[in-house]
């Protein structure tokens, strides 16, 4: 495997804070000798465990950007036992553009990896993730949202995993999170995902969804601000108690989670984020854009439960998730206990 051409400004095993760099050559019209700069924070203090935290992951999530920058100016040394590493823009190109995929190469960072040394911008992104600071991590937490077109309950994430041990670590990291809501999520297309590279190498990872539609909220940031500290003491990296408030626990156990859009139009959501709907209930209505005098698609709810997600803003297209529907699990908060790292 060829050398990455990325390189850090900074020291990543020196002991303290180090704010820097990775930086990623890049020739172009307007620097022929330029680079991509995308901002790192390491902070370490002493031999424990390592937890890699990452944000803008797409660059239209700005919830995990907001906390891992917070984070990033105010976690010392003294309040860590081992290793942070914060990515708060890791798709830092899509992120100065407030886009979901990169304006130079058009790349999805997550459904990029492993990514190649050699390949476009994304790729040595992804590569560089996936060789150089992922094989340092024990835990690894990527903040998400909807971004610009997908609006969902605030939870955290995890996977079904072959590994059952495994799952079950990533399980406890999850509910130490304790978002209002904590998922096991079902993937349209889980190729190429941070998730799967992590978690085919064995770490405790856990993703979130926090919202939508473009921005961040009070209340989103809020919750990232929170779990990012019950996950660091999950951890064993910062000390204090883990608090526990009511989680309600969602499954997605099938295709029928996910309602697709089989018309271009107008979207009228006939349900909210968070109401309980019933199989073959009435979720949406899709209007005709062209012309009036016709009538609007119904789209019901293929199964079941408790609306997840749903697709945003209001124009929608062939092809696009419309909503999703879990299925509700439990809504008593599970008790969680702080994870030694070997």
């Amino acid at each position: 495997m060829k050398p990455s051409p990325i390189s850090p400004t900074i020291d990543l095993d020196a002991e303290g804070v180090h704010h820097g760099f990775l930086k990623l050559p890049y020739s172009r019209d307007d620097a022929a000798w330029g680079a991509v700069m995308i901002p790192i924070t390491v902070i370490r203090n002493g031999h424990g465990p390592t937890a890699l935290l990452t944000g803008a992951n797409h660059g239209d999530e700005y919830e995990g950007a907001i906390a891992l920058s917070k984070l990033a100016s105010t976690l010392s040394p003294a309040g860590v036992n081992g290793c942070v590493i914060i990515l708060p823009f890791m798709n830092y190109p899509a992120f100065r553009a407030g886009t979901r995929t990169s304006p130079i190469d058009r790349g999805n960072l997550n459904r990029s990896f492993p990514g190649r040394p050699d390949g476009t911008v994304t790729e040595k992104i992804a590569d560089y993730v996936q060789r150089h600071l992922l094989p340092r991590a024990d835990f690894v937490l990527d903040i998400h949202s909807g971004g610009k077109t997908l609006d969902f309950l605030p939870f955290a994430a995890i996977h079904v995993l072959e590994d059952k041990a495994q799952q079950a670590r990533c399980a406890a990291a999850m509910q130490a999170f304790n978002a209002p809501y904590s998922m096991t999520l079902l993937e349209l297309d889980s190729v190429g995902m941070f998730d799967t590279a992590a978690e085919a190498a064995g770490k405790v990872f856990v993703s979130t969804e926090l919202g939508g539609g473009g921005s961040a909220s009070a209340r989103s940031v809020a919750v990232a601000d929170r779990g990012l500290r019950q996950f660091l003491i999950h951890c064993g990296i910062c000390s204090g108690e883990l608090t526990q408030e009511p989680s309600v626990t969602l499954d997605m156990p099938d295709g029928d989670c996910y309602v697709t859009c089989l018309h271009d139009g107008l979207l009228e959501m006939c349900r909210d984020l968070g109401d309980t709907v019933e199989a073959g209930e009435l979720i949406a209505r899709v209007h005709e854009l062209s012309r009036t005098g016709v009538a609007p698609v119904a789209y019901h709810a293929r199964r079941g439960g408790i609306l997840a997600a749903r697709h945003f803003p209001g124009l929608i297209g062939c092809g696009d998730t419309l909503a999703v529907v879990a299925e509700v699990v439990t809504e008593v908060a599970t008790e969680v206990a702080t994870e030694v790292a070997i």
